[in-house]
């Protein structure tokens, strides 16, 4: 596998693109998997995983991932002030036990990241942060 392979397959890690028709992906858009199964077929090589969470019961599957060193990116926009408040809390005290590292990256939106996956870099998320 070339080099642009490797970059795909880390931003895409899917074996192979399912194309839908607008009748099929219509039908998709408005189902909701259950959150118990949302993100359970993650395959091993995968090195980042995204959520975006319901319930803050679902930070318990970022922190598995995280175990699993894997980076997570969590938007948590769907979730109401307090338990975003909640899952922010429960992943800091996840990411210092891992020895990892958290980062805002937009509004209501994290990068958690175990010791094994390096994040070099910050993102201004603020107007008033610019130089």
């Amino acid at each position: 596998m070339g080099v642009f392979g490797k970059i795909k397959g880390f931003f895409n890690p899917m074996e192979e693109e399912i194309e839908l028709n607008e009748d099929e992906a219509a039908r998709l858009s408005d189902y909701e998997e259950p959150s118990n199964k949302s993100f359970s077929k993650v395959s091993m090589d995968t090195k980042m995983v995204l959520f975006e969470p319901r319930t803050f019961d679902e930070a318990e599957e970022v922190a598995r991932h995280l175990k699993d060193r894997r980076a997570a990116v969590v938007n948590l926009h769907r979730l109401n002030r307090e338990y975003a408040q909640r899952s922010i809390d429960f992943l800091t005290g996840v990411v210092f036990a891992l020895d990892g590292s958290i980062q805002k990256i937009g509004h209501n939106v994290i990068l958690c990241a175990p010791k094994s996956v390096g994040v070099h870099g910050k993102i201004s998320v603020d107007a008033d942060e610019e130089n």
